[in-house]
């Protein structure tokens, strides 16, 4: 039985997604006018950590300069170009309160993180973050998940992770809990499906179902 719920953040339960993509174009086009960069680029490598993004798109290795410009241009707009998805707030209040241990584990660094969950209320739920700056390897390696479940003293075996990318899926199966990837997630929901996940949510009141809590879809 299901008894851990853990969220990727940027696109799973907090809409980052279009100040994550503007935040990208001004980086490439300030610091690599001739290399303009359009959205269907940047989206397949959301998931993945800042600095493996901007290699990617820069070609090199050393980014600390971009990722600066890239913070202070996220940082800037932040407020303004975020959003919740929807019935995010109910259901994890809910698993709250029927409960259920939370987590979020992302590929953000905590202030970033901490932000956006107290701008939306979230952070009282959480009994676990795990972000970035608290791990040596990243999501897709299952170390973040795992993080999160030897902090909260849970079981994989009953703990899903739900996330919008394959970077969450991977992590997920790799530390042996359930994948369950998000129908809204901007890489879609064919391309997710690659990945196996072990269920595709198409809202977030599908986790009632998962949980077995079909009462609560009344």
């Amino acid at each position: 039985m299901i008894n851990t719920v853990l969220f990727d953040l940027d696109g799973t339960i907090i809409d980052t997604n279009e100040l994550i993509i503007s935040s990208f174009i001004h980086v490439m086009g300030k610091n690599f006018p001739g290399q303009p960069y359009a959205r269907e680029q940047i989206i397949p490598y959301m998931g993945m950590t800042l600095e493996h993004q901007l290699q990617t798109f820069s070609g090199r290795q050393e980014v600390e300069d971009l990722v600066a410009d890239y913070r202070e241009f996220n940082y800037a707009h932040h407020d303004s170009m975020v959003a919740e998805f929807p019935r995010v707030h109910e259901v994890i209040s809910t698993l709250h309160a029927e409960g259920i241990r939370l987590g979020v584990v992302t590929t953000k660094i905590r202030p970033t993180t901490l932000r956006a969950l107290e701008m939306f209320k979230l952070k009282q739920y959480m009994d676990v973050i795990v972000t970035v700056q608290d791990v040596e390897h990243p999501k897709p390696h299952p170390e973040p998940v795992l993080t999160a479940i030897e902090q909260l003293g849970t079981d994989p075996a009953c703990t899903v992770m739900v996330g919008d990318s394959p970077a969450d899926i991977k992590s997920a199966k790799a530390a042996g809990v359930l994948a369950a990837g998000v129908a809204w997630s901007l890489k879609g929901e064919e391309e997710l499906r690659k990945y196996e996940p072990d269920v595709i949510l198409q809202d977030m009141t599908d986790l009632y179902s998962l949980l077995g809590w079909e009462s609560k879809l009344r």
